[in-house]
């Protein structure tokens, strides 16, 4: 069923207003227009051809991660919870080639610990393919029922299942870095500046010592898990990858889960698209009729399914064998 609703314009204006809560999105009601096709907005690039069985993880096994992840309870930084979360993911990449970014992060709520965690799979070629995804779960939902299942969650799990899918292997393409980036979530209230901490800090980092002019994409990973799964187009990524990720996800014939509306979402791929990374946030902000269960104790593993971590999961693999692939692959 299409849940789109049309708001005339005062009463979006209006909903703008009153729910100025935090919120990802830039928009607070999804917006009304729904994207015609992958191709409508420019020339595509050259992908390479459609060739090869198609990839897949373990979505029951990516399901279980996250049924261990949500027993922490709520996972905010600076909590013990988060530092149990933080030992499971590290103790789930043992033996690969895992480094933190730490670090102490002024907030609204005074000084608080940050770490993210990545993880890294060398290739073949010159370049780096990131794959991130948050670990945190909201702060001022600290003290209740939330477990985040999906917001937190679903992205802490599927990258574990990423790395489980390439570790050992010898990639012939790009490197690709898994990062749980820490502290996504507001403590007060999401603004530019109390929002994203970990990937502000890592781009700020990764600018700075070079490693920023190495990576080709940033794909991020963002409430994947929902069982009505429904990808929003982005106004905040890179067109192109973007195309990227429309063409892989119908050479698996999951295109209808992806791009039927537009939205502006700020997110862990901003820091990075602002120092010149391409940038794709894969992400279904409307979780539950009129996004109700997003920032809610109704956040729960029963609102989650193992398709729609398959569809996920298969398509941004397929994805990067594309870029793999692709030479050249467009300008930044």
């Amino acid at each position: 069923m299409n849940r789109k609703i049309v708001l005339p314009a005062f009463l979006l204006c209006l909903t703008l207003v009153l729910c100025s809560c935090d919120d990802k999105s830039q928009e607070s009601a999804k917006p009304t227009a729904p994207r015609p096709s992958a191709a409508a907005d420019s020339a595509p690039p050259n992908f390479p051809p459609d060739s090869g069985p198609p990839p897949s993880i373990d979505a029951e096994r990516t399901m279980q991660s996250i049924k261990d992840v949500v027993k922490f309870g709520a996972r905010p930084i600076g909590s013990a919870n988060h530092a149990k979360l933080e030992k499971y993911i590290l103790d789930h990449l043992q033996g690969d080639d895992v480094e933190s970014d730490s670090f102490i992060a002024d907030t609204p709520a005074g000084k608080l610990p940050v770490r993210n965690i990545i993880a890294k799979y060398p290739g073949t070629k010159d370049g780096i393919i990131v794959i991130a995804g948050h670990y945190d779960t909201n702060y001022p939902l600290r003290d209740t029922a939330y477990v985040g299942a999906n917001d937190g969650g679903s992205t802490t799990a599927i990258l574990l299942e990423f790395a489980r899918q390439l570790r050992g292997k010898k990639r012939d393409g790009y490197s690709v870095w898994l990062v749980w980036t820490d502290a996504e979530e507001a403590i007060d209230h999401w603004t530019a500046t109390d929002s994203v901490y970990g990937t502000r800090h890592l781009a700020q980092k990764w600018q700075a010592d070079g490693t920023a002019k190495k990576i080709k994409a940033f794909i991020l990973e963002d409430m994947i898990g929902d069982a009505d799964l429904d990808v929003v187009k982005d106004g905040n990524s890179t067109p192109w990858l973007e195309q990227a990720l429309y063409e892989a996800a119908t050479r698996l014939a999951d295109q209808s889960h992806f791009f039927t509306y537009s939205n502006t979402i700020s997110d862990d791929h901003v820091p990075f698209r602002d120092i010149g990374v391409p940038v794709v946030d894969i992400i279904d902000i409307d979780y539950g009729y009129q996004n109700v269960f997003h920032h809610s104790p109704q956040d729960t593993v029963d609102k989650l399914s193992t398709n729609s971590l398959q569809i996920i999961g298969s398509t941004t693999l397929e994805m990067v064998r594309m870029l793999d692939q692709m030479e050249p692959l467009p300008p930044k």
